[in-house]
């Protein structure tokens, strides 16, 4: 019964890992986001909704933020 908790945790914890590409990046960085703006987009967005801004756009080559880029198509980009 111990074993199969054991098992059972292991693959609960596994399931949560990170890719090593992102651990790489992860370990190339002291913080999670490189900036309040980065925490925000991220937070804001995910893989199946994308909300961009030029000026988010602007802020994210200006204070060189890291991890997976999204793509969005000009369509996406919203002017507020």
């Amino acid at each position: 019964m111990a074993a199969v908790t054991v098992v059972a945790g292991l693959g609960v914890a596994v399931a949560g890992c990170a890719t090593s590409a992102e651990w790489d990046t992860w370990q190339s960085h002291p913080v999670h986001f490189a900036s309040g703006n980065h925490a925000m987009f991220s937070m804001r967005n995910n893989d199946t909704l994308v909300r961009g801004s030029r000026a988010g756009l602007d802020a994210a080559r200006n204070e060189n933020w890291f991890g997976r880029p999204i793509t969005v198509e000009q369509a996406q980009i919203l002017e507020r």
